[in-house]
């Protein structure tokens, strides 16, 4: 199995590490959060203000 690095903010990180269980590894973690929210958002989940609010904060993580 090939593996992967995904670069992420401090911040992101903490959190990831508060949700994220002592016995869990990495992968087991992420598949349960994936498996949680289904199929990922349907269209229109987010209102325009949410969704560019939410890409500014990608972009800003971006240009750190």
């Amino acid at each position: 199995m090939s593996r992967t690095s995904i670069p992420i903010d401090t911040d992101t990180k903490d959190r990831l590490d508060e949700a994220k269980r002592e016995d869990e590894t990495w992968d087991e973690f992420l598949l349960r959060i994936v498996a949680s929210t289904g199929d990922g958002m349907s269209p229109g989940a987010l209102s325009d203000e949410e969704a560019e609010e939410a890409l500014e904060i990608v972009r800003e993580g971006r240009e750190r």
